[in-house]
């Protein structure tokens, strides 16, 4: 499948997940989970596969199929607190600061597997401006892949899927956004091969203007 199909993108409203695409939080997130790992007899280069862009708890499922939900909720609580507490390595990934500035006056959200606590220490950690809107993890009942938060986020935002241009870096991410009917730029490795209208290699490669419609203009510029 094509990583980029289209040269720049318009919209009405942006989408951004967080983890991989405006914060980088590899080092918590691997450190975290290959511990989880280890612990459950489970290859942690395998489950590194599986975690990006779901809830803990969906990651559990989806490597412990015969194991109870009620568990799978209960473990995914303990680890929120694990990764919460551990900001170190958290960054903002390249050209982020410059792009949520550009954001500033512009219809966007945050829709993250993160709840609101993660968030707001990952962004604190990173010196990025948390977004007004949000969509969080305790706001859905459904982790990406499941088109839930994106659709709630272009619907506080007011305006529809179409409109909106959703930015991942994940499999389940952009499955989530697809799912919703949004078009998708892709942020960074993981997303690459996965598809998406428009791919950059970190934030610093894109151009955010504006037109006097008010629409909204995301040109790829190295």
């Amino acid at each position: 499948m094509p990583a980029s199909t289209t040269p720049a993108l318009t919209a009405r409203a942006l989408l951004l997940d967080m983890d991989g695409t405006i914060v980088n939080s590899d080092a918590v997130v691997e450190r975290v989970w290959r511990h989880w790992a280890t612990e459950h007899d489970l290859d942690p280069e395998e489950t590194l596969k599986v975690v990006h862009g779901r809830q803990g708890y969906a990651t559990m499922a989806a490597l412990l199929p015969d194991r109870p939900m009620e568990q799978n909720y209960a473990e995914n609580r303990v680890m929120l607190a694990l990764e919460t507490e551990d900001t170190e390595g958290v960054v903002p990934v390249p050209g982020a600061p410059a792009f949520m500035a550009a954001l500033a006056a512009l219809p966007h959200a945050l829709v993250t597997s993160a709840d609101e606590e993660l968030a707001q220490a990952r962004m604190t950690a990173a010196d990025l401006p948390m977004p007004r809107t949000r969509v969080t993890a305790e706001r859905v009942g459904a982790s990406k892949p499941d088109p839930e938060g994106f659709l709630k986020g272009a619907a506080e935002l007011g305006f529809a899927p179409a409109d909106c241009v959703a930015f991942e870096d994940s499999d389940a991410g952009i499955r989530a956004a697809r799912s919703a009917g949004m078009r998708v730029v892709g942020v960074g490795p993981r997303a690459k091969t996965l598809g998406p209208d428009l791919h950059v290699d970190d934030l610093t490669a894109l151009r955010v203007s504006t037109a006097p419609d008010g629409s909204i203009h995301l040109h790829v510029t190295a």
